[in-house]
C-alpha cells in the first residue's frame, strides 16, 4: 500500500503558515520566511527534472520571484502553500523545456520503483525493475509528472490535484489509469 504523504500537513501548520502568508501579502519583506522554508524542497522538485544545477538554479529562482509578484493572487485551498510553489515551479520547468528544447530528466530511485510494481500487485518484482524504469522514462510528460508526485515524492491526490490544477479525483483517476497502462506494457 502506499506510504503517506511526507508533505503532509496539520491544521496547525496550515494555520501558521496561512499567517506568514497573509502577512508576506501585506509586507514584502515578510516573503524572505517563505523564501527560506521551501527554497530548498522548490530547487531538488526542479533539479530532479533538468539535471542541470545552473538552470534548476535559474528556474527556482524564477519561480520564487513569479510567486513573490503574485503573491496577492494566492487563496488558500487546504493544502500547504508548497502546493502552489509546486505548480509555479512545473510551469517554470515547462517554459525551460520548450524555450530551450531542454532534455526532461528522470530521476529513478529503485525503492520507487518497488512501490510501482507493489501498487500494480505484481509479484515479479526484480523481473520487472528495468522495464518499469524504461518504461517511466519514455512516459510524456503529464503522465510522468503523476507518477513522480504519487510514487517518487509521496504527495497526496488532494496535494498532485492542487499543483497539476485537476480535482483530486480526477489525479487518482489519471494515476491509476497509468498504472493499468504499465501493468499492461509490462506483461
Amino acid at each position: 500500500m502506499l506510504q503517506t504523504s511526507k508533505y503532509h500537513a496539520t491544521a496547525t501548520d496550515l494555520a501558521t503558515e496561512q499567517q506568514v502568508v497573509e502577512a508576506a501579502k501585506k509586507d514584502p519583506a515578510r516573503f524572505a520566511a517563505l523564501y527560506d522554508k521551501y527554497y530548498e524542497q522548490i530547487f531538488r522538485f526542479i533539479y530532479q527534472r533538468v539535471d542541470d544545477k545552473e538552470q534548476a538554479f535559474d528556474a527556482t529562482q524564477q519561480t520564487f520571484l513569479k510567486a513573490m509578484n503574485s503573491l496577492h493572487k494566492y487563496e488558500y485551498r487546504g493544502v500547504p502553500f508548497a502546493s502552489w510553489l509546486y505548480r509555479i515551479a512545473s510551469s517554470e520547468v515547462n517554459n525551460l523545456f520548450r524555450a530551450q528544447k531542454a532534455q526532461r530528466t528522470v530521476n529513478v530511485e529503485s525503492v520507487n520503483v518497488y512501490n510501482i510494481i507493489e501498487e500494480i500487485q505484481e509479484s515479479k518484482i526484480d523481473q520487472y525493475h528495468d522495464k518499469i524504469v524504461d518504461i517511466i522514462s519514455g512516459l510524456p510528460e503529464n503522465e510522468l509528472q503523476l507518477i513522480e508526485m504519487r510514487f517518487f515524492e509521496k504527495r497526496s491526490f488532494k496535494e498532485i490535484g492542487e499543483i497539476l490544477e485537476m480535482t483530486e479525483n480526477n489525479a487518482k483517476v489519471k494515476t491509476y489509469r497509468i498504472l493499468e497502462k504499465l501493468k499492461k506494457m509490462i506483461k
